[in-house]
């Protein structure tokens, strides 16, 4: 009898080990997957408007480019992809004033950004994609000037916040490289747009990416290593204290 409930004691202990090993393999393996979806997460390009493109109302009647934008979260690092032509422009400010008024002509230099070329014609229109790179938090407001405005009124306009995320790319933080690309020169007297309108600091997300993969990899492994060398002394200890019992 006395030989049944010894047996019957060291397999109830046995269990518990067992158990115990389990619920420790499955918290550190829940701990290990919230440290990879931590590490993979990425800066993000938002199309304007999406498959509508960045108009206003007289040519495409459907945008509401604030509704658009009001389902969103932006950051820094991220991108805004403008689809337009060279009969609109993309103009960026952080002066409240310069928005409400849908009119730069009296900003400061340092108030606006254009990053699209001037002189607008409607007669000899080029597809064109604008990317710009959210480099501030907070409120930034996005309009088209030509016109006088016209564009703006018409409901080519919108306004977001910024938030800090994961803070900007190493190839978005140099300070001389946030101001738009300077505008194409003149061939034949004519100013000559190209078909697709790039800022001197654009570094594709995409390829902004893979760098971040690398260092997230290199973190990842760490975490990685950290993990296993915990687990590997819990376990241990488990051991040790199921040997003294």
């Amino acid at each position: 009898m006395q030989h049944f409930l010894w047996l019957s004691s060291k397999k109830m202990e046995e269990e518990n080990y067992r158990r115990s090993v389990s619920l420790v393999f499955h918290a550190f393996y829940f701990l290990l997957l919230l440290s990879v979806s931590g590490s993979v997460s990425a800066y993000k390009n938002y199309t304007v408007g999406d498959a509508l493109g960045w108009y206003d109302s007289t040519e495409k009647s459907g945008v509401n480019y604030q509704k658009w934008a009001d389902g969103k979260k932006f950051s820094l690092g991220d991108f805004l992809i403008f689809n337009t032509n060279t009969n609109h422009s993309v103009i960026q400010t952080y002066n409240s004033t310069t928005y409400e008024l849908c009119d730069y002509d009296d900003a400061q230099d340092d108030d606006i950004y254009q990053w699209s070329a001037a002189d607008p014609s409607n007669t000899a229109t080029q597809p064109i994609t604008v990317p710009v790179p959210l480099v501030k938090e907070g409120t930034t407001y996005f309009f088209s000037g030509d016109y006088d405005g016209d564009q703006c009124r018409s409901g080519q306009h919108f306004q977001i916040n910024v938030t800090h995320g994961q803070g900007l790319p190493e190839s978005l933080k140099s300070p001389e490289n946030q101001a738009p690309a300077p505008n194409s020169p003149d061939v034949n007297g004519e100013d000559s747009v190209p078909d697709t309108v790039v800022p001197a600091n654009f570094d594709h997300p995409d390829r902004q990416k893979e760098a971040d993969a690398e260092n997230d990899s290199g973190s990842l492994s760490l975490h990685v290593k950290s993990l296993k060398l915990t687990v590997y002394e819990i376990l241990f200890l488990l051991g040790l204290v199921n040997f003294l019992t």
